[in-house]
C-alpha cells in the first residue's frame, strides 16, 4: 500500500503521451464535525462510512481526494475501449492524531471486465447502497481491505439471447497487523446469475470470503503456499495448524452468503425484492437454516419525484445453526483460530447490526477490547463479536426537500441476544437506532453542507449526537 502512489505516478507518467491525463480529473476536500452525549457515537453516525469516522464523544475527520480515469481508443465503438481510473483519498482524523488513507487504487476496466488494485470502497451484494442497514458480507462499514480484484459484470451467456447473465468477481487480500493471526490473507469471491431481459429479472449467487495463513508466535503454524490458496479457493477439507483438535478442518476462517431476489423495472420506478441468508464454515447451507437479512426495496425514477426511495428491512440471526448441537455450532463471524473473527482495523466487515468488543466496550458493563499483541491465551477463541444473535426490523428513506435539499431518514429496532455464550445479554435487550440527514448543494458552487442528527434508545444505552459537514469540490 504505501508504495501505491509511487506506482500510480510511474502509470500516469508512462501513458502521459497518448491521453488527456487531466480530462476526468476530480479533486474533493472536506470535513466533518460529530459530537455526542456520550463518549462514543450513535451507530449511524459511525457504521457504514467505510470507517472514516472516530467512534469518539468529539472529532473531527478531514480529507483530501482526487480521481481520475484515462480513455484508450482500440476501435470505433466506445464499448472496446480501455479505461484506467485511479485515485487517493487521505483522511486525518482523531484529533489530527491519526492519518490514512480511505482509499488508494489503480484499475483497469474493459467491457464488462475489471481489474483493481489497492484499498478501494465497495459494498458487495444487492442491498441498497444507500438506505440498507448493511450487507451481511461485506457492507461498507469498515475500511477497505487492501486487495486485487478481478470482477465481471453482468454477461450474456452465449446461445440465450441475452435472457440469462452471469456476473463474478475473485479477490485476494492483506488483513494486516492490527489482527489475532498476524498478515493473513483475505480472499473473496461470488457468483450470481439472473433470469430475464425486461421489465421483471429474477437473480441468485453466492459470496464466499476466508481469512486465511497469518503467524502468530508461539501458536499453530498456518499454511501459506499456492497449493494452500488453492484449499481456501476450492474449500478443501485439510489440515490448517499444528494442533490435533484442529484436524481434520478446512484452511482459514471461512463465511459465506447465500442471496436470491427478483426485481421489477420500468421507466418510472424499480421494485426489488433481495434475500441474504449467512453461513459460517458450510453449516449454515442448509434448508433448515432460517436466519435472512430480507429487503424489499423502491426506487422512484420520475425527474421531480420528492420520495426518491424506501428500504424495509427484516433480519432474523438468532437460529444460527441450533439445529446443531451446541459444541459444533458455529458462530457469525467469530472463529476459534482467527480470533478477530470478521474485523478489520476494529470494525465489524459486515452487517454493523452486530456488536464486537471495540463498540460493545461503551456500553457492556464487563467487555473489553482484546489486544492483538497480548498473550494468546488473554484472547478467548469464538468472542470477539459479542452479540451476533439478533432479531430486528429497519425503515431507510431518501427524498427531495427542495432542488438544492436532500434529505434521509432512518430507523432501526434490533433485540439482541448475544452470542453462543450470551452472558452479557441475559437477558435480551431491545435497542432502537435512528438518523435524520439533510444536505445542501449550494446553487452557483462547488460547495455542499450536510447536517445531521442520530438518537440511539434502549436497553443498551441512550445516546444523542449530531454532525456538520462541509465538502468541496475543488475540480470537476
Amino acid at each position: 500500500m504505501k508504495n501505491l502512489p509511487i506506482l500510480l505516478f510511474l502509470i500516469i507518467c508512462t501513458i502521459g503521451a497518448k491521453a488527456q491525463l487531466l480530462d476526468s480529473l476530480q479533486v474533493q476536500v472536506g470535513t466533518t464535525v460529530s459530537v455526542a452525549s456520550k463518549d462514543f457515537l450513535p451507530l449511524w453516525l459511525v457504521s457504514n462510512r467505510f470507517g472514516v469516522i472516530s467512534d469518539q464523544k468529539f472529532d473531527f475527520s478531514t480529507h483530501v481526494k482526487a480521481t481520475n480515469s484515462n480513455r484508450f481508443k482500440f476501435a470505433a465503438d466506445e464499448k472496446d475501449d480501455l479505461i484506467l481510473s485511479y485515485g487517493v483519498d487521505a483522511y486525518n482524523n482523531d484529533h489530527l492524531g491519526k492519518v490514512f488513507l480511505a482509499e488508494a487504487y489503480a484499475g483497469l476496466s474493459y467491457k464488462n471486465l475489471k481489474l483493481r488494485a489497492g484499498r478501494f470502497k465497495q459494498v458487495i451484494g444487492e442491498v441498497d447502497k444507500d438506505l440498507s442497514s448493511g450487507s451481511l458480507g461485506v457492507s461498507g462499514n469498515a475500511l477497505p481491505v487492501p486487495k486485487v480484484s478481478l470482477s465481471l459484470d453482468y454477461t450474456n451467456v452465449p446461445f440465450t439471447n441475452g435472457w440469462v447473465q452471469f456476473k463474478g468477481l475473485i479477490s485476494h487480500g492483506w488483513m494486516g497487523e492490527d489482527q489475532f493471526m498476524k498478515n493473513a490473507f483475505y480472499h473473496e469471491k461470488n457468483l450470481y446469475v439472473r433470469l430475464g431481459k425486461k421489465k421483471l429479472k429474477l437473480y441468485g449467487g453466492l459470496q464466499h470470503y476466508a481469512v486465511w495463513g497469518g503467524t502468530r508466535d508461539g501458536y499453530i503454524t498456518t499454511g501459506t503456499s499456492f497449493s494452500d490458496f488453492l484449499d481456501v479457493l476450492m474449500v478443501n477439507i485439510g489440515n490448517d495448524g499444528d494442533m490435533n483438535a484442529l484436524r481434520p478442518n478446512r484452511a482459514g476462517d471461512h463465511r459465506g452468503v447465500i442471496e436470491a431476489g427478483a426485481e421489477w423495472e420500468n421507466e418510472n420506478m424499480k421494485i426489488s425484492l433481495n434475500n441474504q441468508t449467512p453461513f459460517d464454515m458450510g453449516q449454515g447451507i442448509d434448508i433448515r437454516n432460517i436466519d435472512r437479512l430480507l429487503s424489499l426495496n423502491f426506487v422512484n425514477k420520475k425527474k421531480n419525484a420528492i420520495l426518491k426511495k424506501v428500504v424495509l428491512e427484516f433480519i432474523h440471526t438468532t437460529q444460527m445453526n441450533d439445529f446443531f448441537a451446541i459444541q459444533y455450532r458455529e458462530s457469525y463471524y467469530n472463529n476459534g483460530v482467527y480470533r478477530t473473527g470478521w474485523e478489520y482495523q476494529d470494525q465489524i466487515i459486515g452487517t454493523p447490526l452486530f456488536i464486537n468488543r471495540v463498540r460493545g466496550s461503551n456500553f457492556v458493563e464487563g467487555i473489553q477490547p482484546y489486544d492483538w499483541n497480548g498473550p494468546t491465551s488473554s484472547i478467548a477463541p469464538l468472542s470477539n463479536i459479542i452479540s451476533n444473535r439478533v432479531l430486528g426490523g429497519h425503515i431507510g428513506l431518501m427524498y427531495k426537500l427542495t432542488k438544492d435539499i436532500d434529505a434521509k431518514t432512518m430507523v432501526t429496532y434490533t433485540k439482541n441476544y448475544g452470542n453462543n455464550n450470551p452472558k452479557y445479554f441475559n437477558p435480551a435487550q431491545s435497542q432502537m437506532y435512528s438518523l435524520q440527514e439533510v444536505s445542501w448543494k449550494v446553487p452557483r458552487s462547488q460547495l455542499s453542507l450536510s447536517a445531521s442528527v442520530a438518537y440511539d434508545w434502549g436497553g443498551l444505552y441512550d445516546n444523542f449526537g449530531s454532525m456538520v459537514g462541509l465538502q468541496w469540490q475543488l475540480r470537476n
